[in-house]
């Protein structure tokens, strides 16, 4: 019998598939999901640029919105995507990194070096999923454990940038 987490990481979605409808293409971070190594990293990369491109002049209660329906949209990607492939967590879904990075950025100080620290410190605590990121990514199923361990995680991150903040590191 092979286990979920064997099966997930034998299977290696192509771009077309990833893009063959809009759950996939969602829950695959406009394709991103399918980069390797790393493609959760790859899809925090993608919610970075989307952040400075699109997001990061709007206001707050509009991030707000943006980051509910995100999740909600999410949600239902990554179940839909999930159910496609037998897997309910496949590494290449990372629209849960692409959103928890926002919410992220959203509450952190702004300016690159800042940001890159946000970066690294949610990928650290995404790749070793401290408790109770890990009890999280175990006991929640389906699309909103995908998408929900994820923030759990961006709240470690921004914890450690709010003492980064107060030791005066970044305004």
């Amino acid at each position: 019998m092979v286990d979920s987490a064997s099966k997930a990481s034998s299977l290696k979605p192509s771009l077309r598939w990833a893009c063959s409808t809009p759950s996939r293409f969602i829950a695959f971070g406009f394709g991103s999901g399918v980069l390797r190594p790393g493609p959760g990293t790859w899809g925090t990369v993608v919610g970075w640029v989307l952040w400075v491109l699109l997001l990061q002049h709007v206001s707050d209660s509009a991030i707000a919105v943006i980051l509910i329906l995100s999740f909600a949209i999410g949600c239902w990607a990554c179940q839909r995507a999930g159910d496609d492939l037998g897997v309910p967590d496949h590494g290449g879904m990372n629209w849960d990194e692409i959103v928890a990075f926002w919410l992220v950025l959203w509450l952190s100080p702004t300016g690159f070096i800042a940001q890159l620290c946000a970066f690294g410190l949610f990928r650290f605590f995404d790749i070793i999923k401290p408790p109770p990121v890990r009890y999280v990514d175990r006991r929640l199923s389906g699309g909103f454990g995908v998408m929900f361990d994820d923030i759990v995680a961006a709240l470690y991150a921004l914890l450690v940038m709010a003492v980064l903040v107060r030791l005066g590191v970044f305004v």
